[in-house]
């Protein structure tokens, strides 16, 4: 059974019934996604979690309308200056997390790009912000993508990020924003996913 998650309705209300697979819309932001997500997989046991939605683009990473898939997923767990936070001895800080290798491979070798995504709580609207979050790696913004895959990591369930992308971080006036490019992009990506996931084993152990 395919744990397929959206954070709001709209994003999948063009999916037909599939076998095999339950909708979860978290709602927006990395609290009510985890809580909703980890509440789901506490109550029935899932062999794979999707997140899929619509996201944001670094410039020269994608396009507005192109379908990606996330292999890591950051989250910002620092000082303001960019500084690591000091803690006790013993204390990790989780600010990354990855996809499921497997399904990554296998999405990735149907000709969708893997890039690397960013969670953040807020829709990032200056360039001086958006060079900020590219320095540190991030290829694609989203508001749910870390808090998804880390709740699957911790219940030791295979997961997956897909996105469709609807705007040009940075500057909001010059963003291209369009939700229904994205849901296109998203489109692609989500039913070759779940294509290819009827007809192979989702993940081996």
């Amino acid at each position: 059974m395919i744990l397929l998650v959206s954070a709001v309705a709209q994003e999948l209300d063009w999916l037909g019934p599939r076998a095999g697979v339950e909708t979860l819309v978290s709602g927006l932001g990395p609290v009510d996604a985890a809580a909703r997500v980890a509440r789901a997989l506490f109550a029935k046991h899932y062999d794979v979690v999707i997140n899929a939605g619509i996201a944001g683009a670094f410039p020269g990473v994608a396009h507005v309308g192109d379908g990606v898939v996330v292999g890591e997923e950051l989250f910002e767990l620092q000082q303001e200056t960019g500084a690591p936070l000091v803690l006790p001895p013993g204390n990790l800080i989780a600010d990354r997390v990855p996809a499921d290798a497997q399904l990554i491979e296998a999405i990735t070798s149907l000709g969708f790009p893997l890039v690397r995504g960013i969670t953040v709580s807020h829709v990032t609207s200056t360039d001086a912000t958006a060079q900020r979050l590219r320095a540190r790696g991030a290829e694609i913004e989203s508001m749910e993508g870390f808090a998804v895959l880390r709740a699957a990591q911790l219940a030791n369930v295979p997961a997956i990020e897909l996105r469709g992308i609807s705007n040009i971080v940075g500057d909001r006036a010059n963003g291209e924003w369009d939700f229904a490019a994205g849901i296109t992009g998203l489109r692609r990506v989500l039913n070759a996913t779940l294509d290819l996931l009827h007809t192979t084993p989702a993940h081996a152990d």
